[in-house]
């Protein structure tokens, strides 16, 4: 197990491009299976979550190649079994549940893991196939799903605006017999980018991005290349370490309209941040100012954001609020932060912080993917050493990031624990 060494105070100067997105990648390369020809992918990130999802996708008979930023996959010999051993390290595993029902009429899928930050039930996603004719039964931890005779167009109405469900099921109906209607859909631009690449397969999906969609299902889909979007949580992560280090970064590739709810938080903090031909400009126009933040479903302010708006809120002139209304377990990160000479005070869902002039270096331990991106946000700014430990949650979400740092003149270095 590795940890990050990171030496403090260094206001981080020049480029950084932006990678593919993780969380567009992975329910586009679970919609492989729904796809009976080679298909080709482009702006892939290296991460320890994309080689498990090609792992599953080789065990259920979609085989894969990858090298440099390019995947491709072929399904051949499908089977329906997702096993334990690499489901319970990745709740997108569970993404493979409609495209199975879909093609193969059966699936049987462990039930998910991932970070550790709340529940995150899949009941949303079940209730929804049982409208499209499919049952379910639990046995010794395996969600074991039939539609003997294919998955049947419904209207979908979910409770909650839902990514991982509306992903799920939107990839069952694109193969559905007849019209699935999804209402108070995830409006997500991950949602967006994957109906496009089903529509690039042949699907015939409208309303991506708004709260409706419409499926009219297909009777197969054909292979094609596709492009991943770039990371709106990486590019934000960057616009905070611009910020939090009173540097000046040039995100290149950065997706600036998907982060608008992002940007505007940080310009209200006195970051000044600019969209121009060769990239998004960020540095620090003024001191930092509190701000109050609460999480939404997309177009609000991401949860994925929370933790690293947080570490500049450590080192912002004032008080700061933030509310949490997505997950109910998501601030481990703070008891780390204050170790690192931040002030917040926690009351259920609602963090406040109260600045402080300088944050100085400890060993913090990392609890989930964007805690660790928040920890080492604050570790760039702090003075002195700081230790991250059990940094392989950030290696399921930031492609090479002590590199790109490091590129940008922060002193950090990588070490086995």
């Amino acid at each position: 197990m590795d940890k990050l060494i990171i030496q403090g105070g260094v206001p981080l100067n020049g480029r950084i491009r932006v990678s593919g997105s993780k969380n567009a990648a992975l329910p586009i390369l679970m919609a492989s299976i729904l796809v009976d020809e080679p298909i080709t992918f482009t702006n892939v990130p290296r991460l320890r979550d994309i080689f498990t999802t090609l792992k599953l996708l080789n065990i259920l008979g979609c085989v894969s190649t990858f090298e440099d930023d390019c995947v491709r996959v072929e399904s051949c010999d499908l089977k329906h079994e997702a096993p334990y051993e690499l489901v319970k390290t990745m709740r997108a595993s569970v993404l493979c549940l409609g495209p199975l029902l879909a093609r193969l009429g059966r699936a049987k899928v462990s039930l998910p893991g991932g970070c550790a930050i709340g529940a995150r039930p899949v009941d949303m996603h079940l209730t929804a196939f049982e409208r499209m004719g499919a049952t379910f039964d639990l046995d010794s931890g395996n969600i074991m799903g039939t539609c003997e005779h294919g998955l049947t167009g419904a209207h979908i109405q979910f409770p909650f605006p839902t990514v991982g469900g509306t992903e799920n099921v939107l990839m069952g109906a694109a193969l559905a017999r007849g019209e699935t209607i999804l209402e108070n859909a995830a409006r997500e631009p991950e949602i967006t980018d994957l109906a496009n690449f089903l529509n690039a397969c042949g699907a015939r999906i409208t309303g991506q991005g708004t709260s409706i969609i419409r499926v009219q299902g297909v009777d197969r889909l054909t292979g094609c290349a596709y492009r991943i979007m770039p990371d709106r949580i990486e590019a934000g992560t960057y616009l905070a370490a611009a910020a939090i280090t009173d540097g000046e970064l040039v995100l290149e590739d950065c997706p600036f309209h998907e982060l608008d709810a992002v940007v505007t938080k940080m310009r209200e903090m006195g970051v000044w941040i600019n969209e121009r031909e060769d990239g998004v400009v960020a540095r620090r126009g003024t001191e930092l100012v509190g701000v109050d933040v609460m999480t939404m479903p997309f177009p609000g302010f991401p949860t994925d954001m929370q933790a690293q708006i947080m570490a500049l809120m450590t080192m912002a002139r004032g008080s700061s609020v933030i509310e949490e209304t997505i997950f109910e377990n998501r601030f481990m990160h703070v008891q780390e932060l204050v170790r690192l000479g931040a002030k917040i005070r926690l009351s259920g869902r609602t963090a406040m912080v109260r600045g402080v002039e300088s944050l100085k270096g400890a060993p913090v331990m990392a609890s989930d993917l964007r805690a660790s991106a928040s920890l080492v946000v604050a570790a760039l700014a702090a003075r002195g050493e700081t230790e991250v430990l059990r940094i392989y949650h950030l290696d399921r979400g930031y492609e090479g990031i002590e590199k790109k740092l490091t590129n940008v003149g922060a002193r950090i270095r990588r070490v086995p624990e």
